[in-house]
């Protein structure tokens, strides 16, 4: 329904004479047209009167002319017998009927409305919508559209449903219904109102998809208060969590409405709702944009640097790991609040990563900068680059997060290539090791490495050698280079670990071998794409 007709008229001067504003008047009346809820508060309630003083037979509109496409519906069925007026044991109160000496004068201070507590009101004023706008322009966001968030105090569930079966039962005599799902949702009627005001002030659209989210979170000193008898009544719905400050949060209070029998609810809550103490305050006004995510390739050049901080009972091991060396300056440059670090496997830390290097991804959380040329990622690169002569980065380029399952996928299917200083006890020659470069597809079944059982499940998994390469150094040492599944534990391949890796190169060289140096050659996957630097 687009306006007001005739047989909304008892229930506008119901509400208007019980403390309900305007606005949420129109919700209860079904009204979908946003155009009228944007209109100023002044008029809206001048409207409302001209039209309780409207007499007209017939289902005339005096100034809701607006035309939208219907929004809500109203069911017509039977009277039901039982409508009339509960009595005080626990029902609705008498509402006196409304003439024009009952309605406010229209100079007289706007009182807080029933049941939104002012939400419709004083929070849809330019003056409170240039104050959100000014805490996100000092917030020196980039950003191009916005998407709209609202946070309202859990009591106002309990309003509307007071109020909706203040209503219902007025439209019972009538012989109309009203579902509770026909009433506009006050969330829904403010962003109506809210959105044009705030893309006009910001100069840029609202976006239901957009990543930059303007938010408000409303509160009212009285929550507890109006919400206790729920507590009571549905104790199974009120139960403690871990980071709420209170149990009556909105989907708890939700599930108690759907809850408690309508004669319950009329014991121990008023309806109409009373006139409240206190208006909403706006607790918090926050912004935030969508994630950043930056991949590219890494070299690792230390071995004395782990791929992640390296923290032991809380005390740290080493000063600073590839991950805070790239990340540091990619949080100074995007401004953004934190990171997350992720990588297509990792190395230990005495290991190297040679050759392309390893791809990792970086989501840069809430960052106030997102507009980079290719030029200025490329800037970027020479700063990790110059900083550092432990790592090194190529390919830096910005992703987007569906991009990066392609490098996790590749972590475990794809292959790697690994150099190792081998030393054994027993004295070695050329042709003792020259066997190695015939062997192809080696299994290996590998328990899980001691030195990685505190972190790690003990299994054992089926791990693949494709192809290795000895050169002979002297009676001692020489050089593998592996290719290797994915996934490969390297150093118990070459030492066995106590024989929880079989075969391994002591068990095929029949004497004890182990491993000095270790360095990635290559990691073969496909991804980020090469570019040009």
């Amino acid at each position: 329904m687009s306006s007001l007709t005739e047989k909304d008229r008892p229930i506008v001067q119901l509400l208007l004479n019980t403390g309900t504003c305007p606005r949420c008047i129109l919700r209860f009346c079904c009204v979908g047209s946003q155009t009228l809820y944007r209109r100023p508060y002044k008029d809206l309630m001048k409207d409302l009167k001209d039209f309780l003083k409207n007499n007209q037979e017939k289902e005339d509109m005096v100034c809701f002319d607006i035309v939208d496409p219907p929004c809500k519906r109203i069911r017509l069925e039977d009277t039901e017998e039982g409508s009339d007026d509960l009595n005080h044991n626990g029902a609705l109160q008498q509402i006196p009927p409304v003439n024009d000496e009952n309605t406010a004068p229209e100079n007289s201070a706007v009182k807080v409305c029933n049941v939104c507590l002012g939400i419709l009101q004083e929070f849809c004023e330019v003056d409170f919508v240039k104050k959100v706008c000014q805490k996100v322009n000092s917030a020196d966001y980039q950003f191009t559209s916005f998407v709209f968030s609202v946070s309202l105090p859990p009591q106002l569930s309990v309003r509307e449903c007071a109020a909706w079966l203040l209503v219902k039962q007025e439209m019972g005599k009538l012989g109309l219904s009203l579902a509770k799902d026909d009433i506009v949702q006050l969330k829904e009627a403010y962003k109506w109102i809210i959105h044009p005001q705030l893309s006009e002030e910001l100069d840029v659209p609202a976006d239901g998809k957009s990543l930059f989210e303007v938010s408000v979170v409303f509160a009212h000193p009285e929550t507890e208060e109006e919400c206790h008898f729920l507590a009571t009544a549905c104790p199974d719905c009120f139960k403690p969590a871990k980071n709420k400050q209170s149990v009556f949060t909105r989907m708890a209070v939700i599930k108690a409405l759907e809850k408690i029998k309508e004669e319950d609810f009329l014991k121990h809550f008023p309806c109409p709702p009373s006139s409240p103490k206190n208006l909403c305050v706006a607790l918090e006004i926050q912004c935030n944009n969508g994630a950043v995510f930056v991949a590219g390739r890494y070299n690792k050049y230390s071995r004395n640097l782990p791929q992640t901080p390296w923290i032991i009972d809380g005390e740290r091991k080493l000063e600073s790991s590839v991950e805070e060396l790239i990340s540091e300056h990619l949080i100074a440059e995007f401004k953004a609040d934190s990171f997350n670090f992720s990588s297509s496997g990792r190395e230990d830390v005495d290991v190297r990563t040679l050759g392309n290097g390893r791809p990792f991804a970086i989501e840069l959380v809430n960052p106030r900068r997102i507009h980079f040329t290719a030029e200025e990622m490329k800037g970027l690169q020479q700063t990790i680059n110059n900083s550092s002569d432990k790592i090194q980065v190529r390919d830096l380029q910005l992703v987007t997060r569906s991009a990066i399952g392609r490098m996790k996928e590749g972590e475990e299917e794809k292959t790697k290539t690994y150099s190792a200083l081998i030393w054994t006890d027993k004295a070695i020659q050329k042709e003792d090791i020259a066997f190695l470069d015939d062997v192809k597809e080696l299994k290996l079944d590998q328990k899980t490495p001691l030195r990685v059982l505190h972190r790690r499940p003990l299994a054992v998994r089926c791990r693949i050698i494709h192809t290795m390469k000895a050169e002979y150094i002297d009676e001692h040492h020489f050089r593998l280079h592996l290719k290797t599944q994915a996934g490969t534990y390297i150093k118990e391949f070459v030492h066995g670990d106590f024989g929880r890796t079989k075969p391994n190169i002591g068990s095929l060289l029949n004497r004890t071998a182990d491993i000095l140096e270790l360095d990635v050659e290559s990691v073969d996957v496909d991804w980020p794409p090469t570019l040009d630097n």
